[in-house]
């Protein structure tokens, strides 16, 4: 470490090499990324508390209990819930490639 600082200061180089990352959502057009949002979604749209649920759920890595505390619900409820929703689109939430792209789409343009 000592000498990476050592050789930025000398260059006058960044020690964070991709600091200035763009960030993935801005890699998608807006509305391409709502439009996959809404398709990736449908399933689930209504009720809106399987959406928001699923939405504090994964923002909490999948903890039952805090995940409860949001909607001020039972810790079986958000389960039952989150159970609802693997099955109605159709997928495995405990992937995390699965989980990132439901996140994607619940934060642009998840209802």
């Amino acid at each position: 470490m000592a000498r990476a600082l050592t050789r930025a200061r000398a260059t006058r180089a960044p020690l964070v090499r991709h600091g200035n990352r763009t960030p993935l959502a801005q890699l998608l057009p807006h509305d391409e990324a709502e439009a996959h949002a809404r398709t990736l979604l449908a399933r689930i749209a209504a009720p809106p508390a399987l959406t928001e649920t699923l939405r504090i759920w994964i923002s909490l890595h999948g903890s039952w209990d805090r995940a409860a505390v949001a909607p001020a619900v039972h810790r079986n409820t958000v389960r039952q819930r989150i159970a609802r929703c693997a099955a109605l689109l159709g997928t495995d939430l405990d992937d995390p490639d699965v989980c990132m792209e439901l996140w994607f789409a619940l934060r642009h343009g998840g209802q």
